[in-house]
């Protein structure tokens, strides 16, 4: 594991915070908390992580609103965002991917479960930030640039922001235009085989790519996959 990794844990439940700090201090991470969303604000103000455990159902500022404050944020388009939450109906899991976020973890959180998919995270966070970091690149497709060393991106000349995940789905995409890629290979080579995602995930993050970039770019093979065309 790459020393000093940062994590900012969000939850207005004082057993929720020492549990995780605990757990996750065991594993040489660098840890900060706030009890609310505006305390969270304010931390990450000076202070930019690379994982953010966020809980989905808070007084004041719930996780949904704080995520979408975040993400609205270029500062923190490579920080991760995993919401905690003690639902585990579908929709929930999909409006929480769609607000931002990365992924998410169901309570109650157990502890080798937690640390698993913490450490899978950051360690593809890591990989991927230090192979994107060494390659100045800017692609063009027609009206869309992407700089893939600041992970920027910009159509008509207007800058889109991504979240980290939906920027890799679009840089895998993009590695080979015309190409259908299987749901498989989306999954493990964006998410990972470590970390468990729900079956819907691919399909929320196309769909905010298309909101963001138009429906022209990513075309839909139907039970097959999706390809860049341009």
């Amino acid at each position: 594991m790459k020393p000093n990794l940062k994590i900012l844990i969000v939850d207005d439940e004082s057993d929720i915070l020492e549990f995780l700090t605990y757990n996750l201090t065991k594993e040489g991470y660098n840890i900060k908390t706030a009890r609310s969303g505006k305390k969270a604000l304010k931390i990450l103000e000076e202070w930019i992580p690379e994982l953010i455990l966020l809980d989905l159902m808070m007084p004041e500022m719930d996780g949904m609103e704080l995520c979408s404050l975040i993400r609205d944020q270029s500062t923190y388009d490579n920080s991760l965002i995993v919401f905690l939450t003690a639902r585990s109906e579908s929709y929930t899991q999909i409006t929480a991917l769609e607000s931002g976020a990365d992924d998410y973890i169901t309570k109650p959180i157990k502890p080798n479960l937690l640390k698993s998919k913490v450490k899978a995270l950051l360690r593809r966070h890591v990989r991927n930030t230090s192979e994107n970091s060494t390659d100045n690149v800017l692609l063009t497709f027609g009206d869309l640039t992407i700089n893939t060393e600041q992970f920027k991106l910009t159509l008509h000349e207007e800058e889109i922001n991504l979240a980290k995940k939906e920027f890799e789905l679009l840089m895998l995409l993009v590695s080979k235009p015309g190409k259908v890629f299987k749901r498989e290979e989306i999954l493990r080579k964006v998410w990972g085989k470590e970390v468990i995602v729900g079956d819907r995930t691919i399909d929320v993050h196309i769909r905010k790519l298309r909101e963001k970039i138009g429906k022209s770019y990513i075309k839909t093979l139907k039970g097959v996959g999706y390809k860049f065309k341009y």
